[in-house]
């Protein structure tokens, strides 16, 4: 089993996805030609292994996931690039009120199998290209919302997403591309609206995904030298939302804070508090805590950026203060 980066892993699954179906298609901004192939390098070396399949587009968004709803509508499965999720307002109405409801509007009998791949987060972008649309994407029905945080993660998931007949917003977190994990050189799947355990523990569960997932990894770290006992569950998938595996852990840890980068008001973490709280009230022995970023434009200074976002100190803080707590 090779350990590789993010970014490979994202990679080989579109190659292997292209060698397997001739009606797969890559199409995006600076997909081909920019830096030997993507401004991320995900998709270099694919347009000279697949000519014609991997095409450069104009800087237009809507159209992009426009000609990729009516290729997806006529039997290809286009995988469509925005070269950050912040462009993808430049799109809102395909995504919203096109891709997310032909298959309804036509009682199924018309799919869009179409995936929408995207960096999303922070990286000294500033206010206008460091944002979190997760809890947009995730509220609409139609869509399917993806989130990896792992490199065996990104693969599976990205292999199942252009495999399926809805559309797919595939949602990769620009500072996850460098990091590393093992995945398996044999095929595999990995089953859309699946959470995951990423650790074991017993004093109190971490509700998580995306980049959150890392920083929770580091603060569990800390906080068992400590003495306590963090389990985390990361979700993977945003939209169908998987909370089984958190009603299980929270049921033995009694605690649970959700963790997100994006901004706590109206964010997906408030509405994953809001069904625990539902779904498991007796099992609370404290309040459902949430670590978020702060609701502030992004800032560009490295210094400023940093103070808007949820580290593993913020998660460590959190926890302190919910072991504290009690009803």
């Amino acid at each position: 089993m090779a350990e590789i980066t993010y970014r490979e892993a994202l990679k080989r699954a579109l190659r292997e996805e292209m060698q397997r179906d001739p009606t797969v298609v890559i199409w995006g901004e600076d997909v081909v030609a920019y830096a030997g192939g993507g401004a991320y390098g995900v998709t270099s070396g694919l347009a000279k292994e697949f000519p014609g399949r991997v095409r450069d587009t104009p800087i237009a968004e809507e159209a992009i996931i426009g000609v990729g709803i009516g290729a997806a509508m006529g039997g290809m499965r286009p995988v469509c690039e925005i070269m950050t999720v912040n462009f993808t307002l430049v799109a809102w109405d395909q995504i919203v009120n096109h891709a997310a409801k032909q298959s309804h509007m036509f009682n199924g009998q018309i799919k869009v199998p179409m995936v929408i791949r995207t960096p999303n987060g922070h990286g000294r972008t500033a206010a206008t290209h460091s944002q979190n649309f997760d809890a947009w994407f995730a509220h609409v029905p139609g869509l399917k919302v993806v989130a990896p945080s792992t490199p065996y993660d990104a693969k599976g998931l990205l292999k199942t997403s252009i495999r399926d007949d809805d559309p797919v917003v595939f949602l990769e977190h620009l500072q996850l591309y460098g990091t590393r994990g093992e995945v398996p050189d044999e095929e595999y799947l990995i089953p859309i609206g699946v959470s995951d355990y990423k650790r074991r523990g017993k004093d109190v569960t971490l509700v998580t995904w995306g980049r959150m997932t890392m920083e929770s990894l580091k603060a569990a770290r800390i906080l068992a030298e400590e003495g306590i006992d963090v389990e985390i569950v990361d979700l993977r998938t945003l939209r169908p939302l998987d909370l089984s595996l958190a009603l299980e852990s929270v049921h033995k840890t009694n605690r649970v804070i959700v963790v997100e980068e994006g901004w706590r008001t109206a964010g997906l973490g408030a509405e994953i508090a809001a069904s625990l709280q539902e779904m498991a009230f007796n099992d609370l022995d404290a309040p459902i805590a949430r670590v978020a970023g702060l609701e502030v434009p992004m800032p560009y200074a490295r210094n400023l950026e940093r103070a808007t976002l949820p580290f593993a100190e913020d998660v460590i803080a959190a926890v302190h203060a919910m072991m504290q707590k009690q009803y």
